[in-house]
């Protein structure tokens, strides 16, 4: 059939090009209706040139076209030869000082970590070279496609946003000048007339939808019946299958198949076919029937060869539009307005809301040049930049769901132009107020979650295919979400405050969908058949993390919002605990004389979600009112009496327990998921707002309510009331036959316990709870980091929470904190921990995970070895906690906590009569640290006015009351410091006692200290100290003479060598094992030893220090000090026979003992060396 044509296509040719543009574009000037007529010139001449066969000649098209179809149209703007007329405009017209240079799919962009207001504003290559960004730190990455340059926007870069090319178009610039003035009158109305022709053209072809007729303008007379079968793109099937399906359909070779393939891929529809329509229709058939197998089929149009070629020019059409307007503003500002022009049908009736509703109905190519388009004329233009956001803002739900609905990538969408609006902070602004935008996107996001619980939470459980796939498009409203709340408001008018806590209303619907969400229980004799789906639910968290982050630094920079929005979140989370129907009965609990009531909740046995992201912003922002004084300032306005702290503690609690029950190994058969949302939830992309929230709201409670009864609550929820609570539990429970499991689980529970408590009382490094800000809490985690081992830059940063703007804030404080280790030949530079630095660290620092607890002890234990320093951790010095959050500490002088550390330190001192661990009895002693250090900090700063009323170090020394009369936790402490079993922890308690001290004698210096004690008291404290008195005298005396033996040793052995060189030097020779031998044994010289008689040499006692391997406690070897012993293998040996054949003929009467002189067996006894003591051998 090509051929055939081919005689007729050259006539064709010969008569176009005889067509003149300049006698065409007379015509058209003299023309009474020029719609009719530029119609009528398209209608004869464009199935001619384009579309006349099987394959596209895509040069020739466009020559044809220039000089036939679009020649004219520049003649009759210009009113001259374009030749000169756009020269001409191009002078008059003042350059702009945008870039607004559009980027292909992998063009490098850089972005200004210092300058930019957000990630999203980049600069082209050329751009970014001419300013003064190239000298900062800056970002590198290579574009997607679709976005543009930002240089010259004065919005986007908070200094520099020129580059020196578009500086030069600076210096003549007007406010608002229209740049319409620069063009003449008659010029502007021809160029309305031919763009508002061309451009409602080139809209009302691109959304036909009928495949075989043109619209009544257009049509012809002499039709003919030529086809083509059009494959359309999808982003469901995949190559493969396309190609297959091609090969059976139309005939063609792999080869071809794959050009058709790559083709459809790339420009979102191909031509597979072309001849008459049953022709065509054929091959339609067979490509929706062999791929409508398991998916959708592919779409597959046949269209008439004229509405093909009428589509192809109106995309050369927009191209050339977008050329044009590049000559002059003027020009582009005639475009805006023809495109935003109102048409006849009223809303949403212009050429660019037609577009932007039809996007999913057009094919990717067609997509991106009308996108292109807006973007060098709508977005470039300020006036119209503001009135497209309008349009677009309107439209939101409905693009939005177009979007979702529709399968192509987001950067295939006008959904996608959004990040092109959204970050500019007067539109974005503007938008909130006017259109009520975060209203809006926050509602369409809810619209598209429509699947829930009885309580109106978010189910993600059996999610089919269609809807997962639905909820990953959906997250990109969040991402709207963020670039309208990415820059923060300076000035806050009513409507702005009005709007904003509207859309916090919207976001708090939200965050309660979340409260409670994929709720779990314990699962109990077999394991968990599937494993749930927990992924949705994590997903949905991290996407808004940063969103949650953002709505609370909102609500920081105004007073008013802030209180207002405090009380909403309140409120919301008080509906929730009203939701969360959890049946327990009351009950009421006793410990030391202090009774609370609260209500009966195992986390082990009901149900139980990580997810409580209400809670969690209502920490954050009790936070902000500590930060920003508004609480101290106007406590009238806020609901603060109103607050329930048990009610506020009660999930957050609940949260922390089930993660230590986890680490217990209670949940095993509960599987990966559970594991897997643990690991998250301390993760550091999570952790901002899931863990470290959880923390800040039960010190938010703890705050607020007596620290016995929320001590008593939480060792309720640990599951521990019963061992604390009754005299000895602790006893007849590890005395019972009890499951070793549940014993293990206990401990780790205690532990787990006291690990919170610790952090509860020493994480304050937050702004709003500790009086520090953002810089210190930076540096303490990087402290920490450099703790466990030096790190280079990239793995630093990787352990450091981003904010919105992908930044950490470590270059800011590095320096201050850490060395830089420049890498040799090989390697890498790492950061090394400052040595002034180490006295900050926190053993239990709670962004540790177990593994880097453990890996920073041992480093900096070894680290105090290697400075010959005491080994032990003491907690370090901490900032005070802002007024807010005060009576914090209290909690370390609580009776409840004064009654744990007893009992775990009366286990330890007992400590074959209970099941216990060295981590309790670790944490009980830091804790001790704590509070000894607070007290010291609390007497350092007094004033003569105020009395102090921490007073740890006076609870810690009475005994405990009768019945049980138990020592003091002070005299405990000293018994354990003489412990064998604790040889580890001696240097922590010979700390804990030394800063004792040093405050008893600042209490007796000072006149502070309140006199609260009895004569019976005093009288004891004073002869308790006669006592350590002696003791300590004692261990003086014994330390003296051990120095003066040690001392006559060292000057024998120094007298023999130097009478002995000679020998001393053979001795030099000998191996390792020998010149300890040596070295160890006092030497005497031969000459004055004297064997018997009065006159005896008196050899100084040969002593003998040895390390039992398993207690670790150093021991001297004497008759009667406890037994050692040597682990040792006998066995029986005939290394040095002189008879193997010899057979023993019964071994159990067989001495080895003594043997026969022909050596037939001997026996021989190895050991590895390690001593023990005899005791811990045996046990």
């Amino acid at each position: 059939m090509a051929s055939e044509l081919e005689p007729e296509v050259q006539a064709i040719d010969r008569s176009l090009l005889e067509c003149s543009a300049e006698e065409i574009a007379g015509k058209w000037l003299q023309a009474t209706d020029l719609t009719r007529e530029v119609y009528q010139h398209l209608a004869h001449y464009v199935p001619k040139i384009y579309c006349r066969g099987p394959n596209p000649f895509p040069q020739k098209e466009d020559m044809l076209a220039q000089h036939v179809l679009l020649g004219p149209m520049e003649w009759y703007l210009c009113g001259e030869d374009p030749a000169f007329g756009f020269p001409k405009l191009e002078q008059a017209n003042k350059p702009s000082h945008l870039c607004g240079r559009v980027f292909k799919v992998g063009e490098p962009t850089y972005s200004c970590r210092d300058c930019a207001v957000d990630p999203t504003c980049v600069l082209c290559m050329e751009c970014f070279l001419g300013s003064i960004h190239r000298d900062h730190r800056y970002r590198m990455t290579t574009s997607g496609g679709g976005g543009f340059c930002d240089c010259g926007d004065t919005e986007a870069w908070k200094e520099g946003p020129y580059c020196q090319k578009h500086e030069l178009n600076t210096s003549e610039i007007e406010e608002e000048e229209d740049p319409l003035v620069h063009l003449s009158e008659d010029v502007i109305a021809r160029t309305y007339n031919i763009f508002a022709i061309m451009f409602r053209y080139a809209v009302e072809i691109l959304t036909w939808e009928k495949e075989s007729e043109l619209p009544a303008d257009l049509e012809i007379i002499e039709k003919r019946d030529t086809y083509y079968c059009m494959l359309f793109n999808d982003e469901v099937h995949t190559y493969e299958q396309v190609i297959y399906t091609l090969q059976k359909a139309v005939n063609c070779t792999q080869k071809e198949a794959i050009g058709f393939a790559t083709t459809v891929d790339r420009d979102g529809r191909r031509s597979v076919r072309y001849g008459d329509f049953q022709y065509c229709e054929q091959a339609k058939s067979v490509i929706v029937r062999n791929t409508s197998r398991q998916t959708k089929p592919l779409k597959v149009q046949v269209m008439h060869s004229s509405i093909v070629a009428h589509q192809n020019f109106g995309l050369k059409l927009l191209y050339w539009l977008g050329s044009i307007i590049g000559y002059s503003d003027g020009l582009r500002r005639i475009l805006c307005q023809v495109g935003l022009q109102e048409g006849p049908d009223g809303e949403n009736s212009s050429l660019v809301d037609r577009l932007m509703l039809n996007d999913s109905k057009l094919w990717k190519g067609a997509r991106s040049v009308y996108h292109q388009l807006f973007m060098s004329s709508l977005l470039m233009d300020l006036k119209y930049k503001k009135l497209f956001a309008v349009r677009f803002a309107k439209n939101y739900e409905r693009l939005q769901s177009d979007y979702v609905t529709d399968d192509h990538d987001r950067e295939f969408s006008i959904a996608d132009l959004s990040v092109q609006i959204f970050t500019v902070p007067s539109l974005a602004r503007m938008l909130i107020t006017e259109e009520n935008l975060m209203t809006i996107i926050i509602k369409t996001f809810m619209d598209h979650l429509r699947h829930r619980d009885a309580q109106g939470r978010f189910q993600f459980e059996r999610y089919t295919a269609l809807q997962a796939f639905k909820f990953r498009r959906v997250q990109s409203l969040i991402l709207d979400l963020k670039y309208v709340l990415i820059s923060k408001p300076t000035e806050w008018s009513d409507d702005l405050r009005e709007k904003f806590l509207e859309g916090f209303d919207a976001f708090l619907e939200l965050l309660k969908c979340m409260q409670g969400m994929d709720p779990i229980t314990r699962q109990v004799g077999q394991h968990i058949e599937m494993e749930p789906e927990w992924e949705a639910a994590f997903t949905l968290q991290m996407k808004l993390t940063h969103v949650i982050s953002m709505m609370q630094d909102w609500c920081a920079l105004d007073e008013k919002v802030l209180i207002e929005a405090y009380k909403k979140c309140l409120a919301v989370l008080m509906q929730c605990h009203g939701g969360f129907t959890d049946g327990e009965q009351p009950i009421t609990l006793s410990i030391c004389g202090h009774s609370v009531e609260t209500i009966r909740y195992c986390v082990s046995q009901e149900k139980v979600s990580i997810h409580l992201p209400v809670s969690r912003l209502l920490a954050g922002l009790h936070v902000l009112l500590s930060k920003s004084e508004v609480a101290y300032k106007f406590p009238e306005l806020l609901p603060l009496s109103e607050l329930s702290p048990p009610m506020l503690i009660e999930h957050p609690l609940r949260c922390l327990v089930l993660c230590a029950q986890v680490h217990a190994g209670m949940w095993r058969r509960n599987g990966f998921s559970l594991v897997n949302q643990i690991y998250y939830y301390h993760n550091v992309k999570c952790r901002r707002e899931m863990f470290d929230k959880d923390i800040i709201m039960l010190q938010t409670g703890v705050s607020m309510m007596d620290p016995n009864h929320f001590l008593m609550i939480m060792l309720s929820r640990f599951e521990l009331y019963q061992i604390f609570s009754t005299p000895d539990y602790g006893k007849r429970f590890s005395s019972e036959i009890t499951h070793k499991d549940v014993v293990q689980q206990n401990n780790t529970l205690i532990e787990e316990m006291l690990y919170l408590i610790i952090m509860l009382v020493g994480e304050r490094f937050s702004p709003g709870v500790g009086q520090v800000n953002a810089t210190d809490e930076i540096k303490r985690e990087i402290i920490h980091q450099l703790s466990i081992k030096p790190m280079a830059h990239s793995e630093l940063v990787k352990s450091l929470p981003e904010d919105e703007n992908k930044e950490t804030g470590m270059e800011s404080v590095i320096e201050a904190v850490a060395h830089f280790k420049k890498p040799g030949l090989t390697g890498r530079g790492m950061y090394e921990l400052k040595p002034e630095c180490a006295k900050e660290f926190n053993l239990y620092f709670y962004h540790f995970s177990r593994a880097e607890q453990s890996k920073a002890e041992e480093a900096q234990r070894k680290l105090k070895r290697q400075n010959r320093e005491d080994t032990a951790l003491p907690p370090p010095v901490l900032p005070p906690f802002c007024p807010l959050f005060a009576s914090l500490v209290n909690i370390l002088q609580s009776d409840v906590m004064l009654c744990i550390m007893r009992t775990v330190l009366q286990w330890a001192v007992e400590h074959n009569g209970y099941a216990w661990s060295e981590s309790m009895l670790q944490r009980v002693l830091h804790l001790i640290g704590m509070a000894l250090q607070e007290e010291k900090q609390h007497l350092d700063n007094v004033t003569e006015e105020h009395v102090v009323t921490f007073t740890f170090t006076q609870k810690i020394s009475k005994p405990g009351e009768a019945p049980n009369n138990s020592p003091s936790i002070l005299a405990m402490l000293e018994t354990l410091q003489s412990a064998p079993y604790l040889d580890v922890h001696k240097d922590m308690i010979r700390w804990i006692l030394k800063t004792f001290n040093a405050i008893k004698k600042i209490r007796e210096s000072s006149s502070t200290s309140p006199v609260a004690e009895t004569e019976g008291t005093i009288m004891e404290e004073s002869s308790r100290d006669k006592d350590k008195a002696e003791r300590k005298r004692k261990a003086e005396i014994a330390r003296l003479r051990r120095e003066k033996i040690m001392a006559q040793m060292s000057e024998m052995q120094r007298h023999f060598i130097d009478e002995n060189k000679e020998l001393f030097q053979q001795t030099l020779e000998l191996d390792a094992s020998t010149s300890a031998v040596l070295d160890n044994s006092p030497m005497v010289s031969d000459t004055a030893l004297t064997a018997l008689g009065p006159a005896q040499t008196q050899v100084p006692e040969q002593r003998q220090f040895v390390t039992c391997i398993l207690c670790q406690e150093e021991q001297e070897v004497k008759v009667e000090s406890k037994a050692m012993v040597l682990a040792a293998f006998v066995q029986r040996s005939t290394v040095l026979s002189k008879n193997r054949s010899k057979f023993i003929q019964d071994p159990e009467k067989y001495d080895p003992l003594f043997m026969h002189p022909d050596l037939s067996c001997g026996t021989h006894t190895g050991s590895c060396g390690h001593i023990m003591h005899a005791h811990c051998w045996q046990s």
